[in-house]
């Protein structure tokens, strides 16, 4: 295991835990596809330094979701749009032990014991203490949020002016 100052997420991120370490300082153990890290930061921190890599910031990121997504309970937040980097919470996002999750790595989900079972694309399972109706109420959300928001990202839209005010700028620049 990796130890880091901080971390940007990329497109091999599959899941983040949020936890304190022995000083009770904020830390975050990441899982990518081919290596675990364990980074000095929160969640929250991890995220919002990455968002801030394409120009934005988590606070947008958490606007953008609720404008889009309406007032749903723990949304999820666009990381990076061009490269459809999308991730969600098992719970409260403020919960310090939260777990971000990245929808395009989960390949299958089962109940165990009253909790969930995710199976990645790797072959690696994880065992959540969230009732598999909840995790794929927020699985099958995330999803589709990202699908919007890439659709969104490869469609922009273009406005023309009202053609007397166009007149008026292209005669001032002749």
């Amino acid at each position: 295991m990796e130890n880091h100052n901080y971390y940007i997420l990329t497109q091999d991120f599959m899941y983040m835990s949020g936890y304190h370490d022995r000083n009770g300082r904020p830390c975050s153990l990441v899982k990518e596809l081919g290596r675990t890290l364990i980074v000095e930061k929160s969640p929250i921190e991890i995220l919002d330094e990455s968002i801030k890599c394409i120009g934005f910031n988590l606070k947008g990121a958490l606007s953008s979701s609720k404008w889009i997504l309406g007032d749903c309970h723990m949304r999820p937040l666009m990381v990076n749009p061009a490269h459809k980097l999308c991730v969600f919470p098992d719970k409260s996002p403020n919960s310090p032990n939260a777990t971000w999750f990245n929808p395009y790595h989960i390949m299958r989900t089962s109940s165990i014991n009253g909790g969930t079972k995710i199976e990645f694309r790797n072959g690696l399972l994880l065992k959540i203490p969230s009732r598999l109706t909840n995790f794929n109420h927020k699985l099958q959300t995330a999803e589709q949020f990202r699908n919007l928001t890439t659709e969104i990202a490869s469609n922009p839209m273009s406005f023309v002016l009202d053609p007397r005010k166009r007149r008026l700028q292209i005669g001032n620049r002749i």
